[in-house]
């Protein structure tokens, strides 16, 4: 560094030094003539060499070492503007080699500079307390190195220029972990996923985002399943892409299985018209992709030894079956009963749910009987016929007594013939990178023992019934 040669000079030396020239050797205070540098220290030659304290005008300074007129060798540096302060080696005016930089606003580096940046390996620590340990290059942290996030997160892997790029592992707070390449700070390219919920992804990923994940459930069978009263079902569940390919990349997504009835029977399938349900179990009607209402109906496991629908009806007030607005899925607080071994674990995009079987109606759910009255004043049909449509007339009274042509079932061992549903829910918890799967539905239609496939009706028929139950 560099000042200029004339100024106001005093010195401790016993020889006359010349006013208004530096001090020649020894120790010596010289003010520049321009006022802005003010040096207090050892001179040598008539330069400033050993230890001094440079002063400046707006209140910066140096303290440390000085070689033949320049700030060189071990020392402190303070700079007014910023506020920060620097303390360690030197060459030629600049902070180079190894040091430890404190920052006004909060947070240091320790570690080795170049010409005033951080160049090589240090640890920085940001004034949000985040640290970084590894290489810099021109200021960056750039090559290997590993740090420590505000919330708890922990990188190790390739940096360049302040980014995550090339390949690193990420452990977050959560227990997460992701293990891949990365491109400007997120995800990018071939990476595998653990995620604290159970769910692993491998594959690619584009944008901090898997390209292969799953984005539906689907039920695999035909659009609606016949099965015979009492028996059971192996249902395949798949999860699928955007493109209807499975998403084999990904495993360990938990799904759950559930039931419904529909809410208003037809004369085609069933002799019961709707179910009415005891105001204390909270069941609201779900809506279907098929055009009907259903309640939540309880499923029986071999396993189990059979269902126990009250105690289940009873905990649904307490276990959440669905996330908050899953469209697809009951109101929100609203729930099924759920029998043991209700959920699985896909692998490789599929789960299989073996031995699935209705219950019988638990209690608190009255049968309610076709209305007689209501057959004769739109016509007699056969059974088979499909009066889809139809709407009920009474909602049955409390208790389940005959009113009005109305009458309640006694308690049956089996769920009665007619129209179900079975629905497949994802209730991965968390849900899965924070999105959850919408439910799938699956129409199921339980057949009398001995009945077959029911004929086909035409609509205009069902709706002149529909019409007939309204008159």
């Amino acid at each position: 560094m560099a000042f200029a040669s004339e100024g106001r000079a005093t010195s401790c030396l016993p020889h006359r030094e010349l006013p208004g020239r530096p001090p020649r050797d020894g120790y010596g205070v010289y003010v520049y003539p321009n006022s802005f540098f003010r040096y207090e220290g050892e001179w040598r030659g008539g330069k400033k060499h050993g230890r001094g304290k440079l002063l400046f005008k707006d209140g910066s300074y140096y303290e440390g070492d000085f070689v033949d007129g320049e700030i060189t060798g071990e020392g402190c540096r303070h700079w007014a503007l910023t506020g920060n302060t620097y303390t360690g080696q030197f060459v030629l005016g600049e902070p180079q080699g190894h040091g430890i930089m404190k920052y006004q606003a909060g947070g240091h580096y320790e570690g080795e500079l170049f010409r005033g940046l951080r160049e090589g390996h240090g640890c920085l620590v940001d004034a949000d307390g985040q640290v970084y340990w590894g290489s810099f290059h021109d200021n960056k942290r750039h090559g290997q190195g590993q740090m420590v996030f505000r919330n708890g997160d922990k990188y190790e892997g390739n940096w360049v220029r302040d980014q995550r790029q090339g390949h690193g592992m990420l452990r977050l707070a959560d227990g997460s972990t992701y293990e891949g390449q990365w491109h400007s700070g997120v995800f990018s390219g071939q990476g595998s996923m653990a995620h604290c919920s159970g769910v692993i992804y491998r594959g690619i990923w584009i944008n901090g985002h898997p390209m292969a994940q799953a984005t539906r459930i689907a039920i695999l069978g035909p659009e609606v399943m016949d099965t015979a009263q009492g028996s059971s079902l192996m249902l395949t569940v798949q999860l699928q892409q955007d493109s209807g390919e499975v998403a084999t990349s990904e495993d360990g997504r938990e799904l759950e299985i559930s039931a419904g009835v529909r809410y208003v029977q037809l004369p085609a399938y069933s002799e019961v018209s709707f179910f009415r349900v005891d105001d204390g179990l909270g069941q609201t009607p779900i809506q279907t992709p098929f055009g009907f209402q259903c309640i939540s109906y309880p499923l029986s496991s071999p396993a189990s030894e059979g269902p126990e629908p009250r105690a289940a009806l009873e905990s649904a007030s307490t276990d959440s079956l669905l996330p908050d607005g899953d469209p697809g899925g009951p109101p929100a607080g609203k729930h099924e009963p759920r029998c043991p071994g209700s959920r699985r674990r896909a692998e490789r995009g599929c789960v299989q749910f073996s031995d699935v079987r209705l219950g019988p109606p638990p209690p608190g759910y009255h049968a309610i009987l076709l209305l007689e009255g209501l057959h004769e004043k739109v016509g007699s049909r056969p059974r088979g016929q499909d009066h889809r449509g139809m709407t009920p007339v009474a909602q049955g009274p409390p208790g389940g007594s005959r009113l009005d042509g109305v009458a309640t079932v006694e308690p049956a061992a089996e769920a009665f013939p007619g129209e179900y549903v079975i629905m497949i829910r994802d209730v991965t918890t968390p849900p899965f990178l924070g999105h959850t799967l919408p439910t799938a539905f699956k129409h199921l239609r339980v057949l009398a023992r001995g009945a077959g496939q029911q004929p086909h009706v035409p609509r205009e028929d069902l709706e002149a019934l529909s019409r007939g139950a309204q008159d």
